[in-house]
């Protein structure tokens, strides 16, 4: 097995009396890009300033390249961080700011010049040079912020929620451009944030953290489709969550016994073991044959998205159940509307945490 660009071991910090990672370790393969994905306080971006150089563990080493560079300074260390201030200079031009880390390496001017106006091509902004920041707009002082910490051809590229301060439309079109960009240097990314669809737009890689721990870990696809914790199923996008007793398994699957009435999973689960089901609101169906039945509910909101219906019912078996169902914006549900929920089986996501 070849060796992790990134190799983070039993890291623990603590600020004061409150730890704010607990046992960390992740490891991160060359050319990677991985998110950092979490709610507020989770511990993302003291990870992401452990792994800068910025802070100290208050356990744990950091391994880059396979040297422990956990007590090492941000300057000495193979990595450089996009903040999503960008913190560039007002007061230079965009080749200063972009040549900025070679002058504090004693690169000489003219070989600057040229590194910097041959990374700024490469985010496609080669004909800002001579402009000052001022001059440019969010998504394009973005991708400056972005050339400056790539000029230095860093080991491993860190960016700090770099894209939160851009509206919607803007945020999306520097999502493809990040993930672009990222292909054509091969440099290992590492992106924290709290967006579910940032983080499915651009992760190859994605850790899901919550209250200092590692929840989940790996391709989006996977942690989306099959999340290994109810924590990770309801904050990587949206879930219906059934909770439930087995009542009887046989035939690799299982019978769990819900509010909202029997459930078949598709697993063998011990029997009288309590375990959580969670549906994806694209598997949920209303008044659909030759599915798993989940019970009745009443249809409470519709909201209108574009390309689908986003529908809110509450269970008549379990008003303290809401399914969350994604539906045609073709569609004719409307608030009032009582349905049979359904789903198929093999949809269903057995959670045992």
């Amino acid at each position: 097995m070849t060796a992790p660009l990134v190799d983070i071991r039993a890291v623990s910090h603590r600020f004061g009396q409150l730890a704010v990672l607990k046992n960390v370790s992740l490891r991160i393969e060359p050319g990677s890009y991985t998110i950092l994905l979490g709610p507020s306080g989770s511990g993302k971006t003291t990870l992401l300033s452990i792994l800068g150089g910025f802070v100290t563990p208050s356990e744990g080493k950091v391994f880059i390249r396979g040297e422990d560079c956990t007590a090492v300074q941000p300057a000495k260390r193979p990595t450089t961080t996009v903040f999503q201030d960008y913190a560039l200079f007002p007061h230079m031009s965009v080749g200063g700011n972009v040549g900025f880390g070679l002058r504090m390496q004693g690169v000489d001017g003219a070989t600057r010049a040229a590194k910097a106006r041959e990374t700024l091509a490469l985010v496609g902004l080669a004909a800002a040079f001579d402009k000052k920041p001022h001059q440019l707009s969010g998504g394009q002082r973005q991708r400056v912020a972005l050339a400056r910490a790539l000029v230095i051809e860093p080991a491993v590229l860190l960016l700090d929620e770099p894209l939160g301060a851009l509206d919607l439309k803007l945020r999306r079109q520097m999502q493809d451009e990040l993930k672009a960009i990222q292909k054509r240097v091969g440099t290992a990314f590492i992106h924290v944030t709290h967006d579910q669809e940032e983080a499915m737009a651009l992760a190859d890689h994605c850790v899901v953290m919550n209250d200092g721990r590692i929840e989940d870990e790996g391709p989006p696809e996977r942690v989306y489709a099959r999340p290994a914790t109810r924590f990770s199923a309801t904050f990587m996008g949206e879930s219906t969550i059934l909770a439930g007793k087995v009542t009887q398994a046989r035939d690799r699957t299982s019978t769990v016994e819900t509010p909202a009435g029997a459930v078949f999973a598709p697993s063998t689960l011990p029997v009288g073991s309590a375990v959580a089901l969670a549906i994806r609101p694209e598997h949920l169906a209303f008044n659909a044959a030759g599915a798993v039945k989940l019970g009745t509910a009443q249809v409470r909101d519709v909201v209108f998205q574009g390309s689908f219906k986003r529908v809110l019912a509450v269970s008549a078996e379990d008003p303290s159940l809401q399914f969350i169902a994604k539906l045609p914006a073709s569609a004719t549900v409307q608030p009032g509307d009582t349905v049979a929920v359904s789903c198929d089986t093999d949809q269903i996501i057995v959670l045992t945490d």
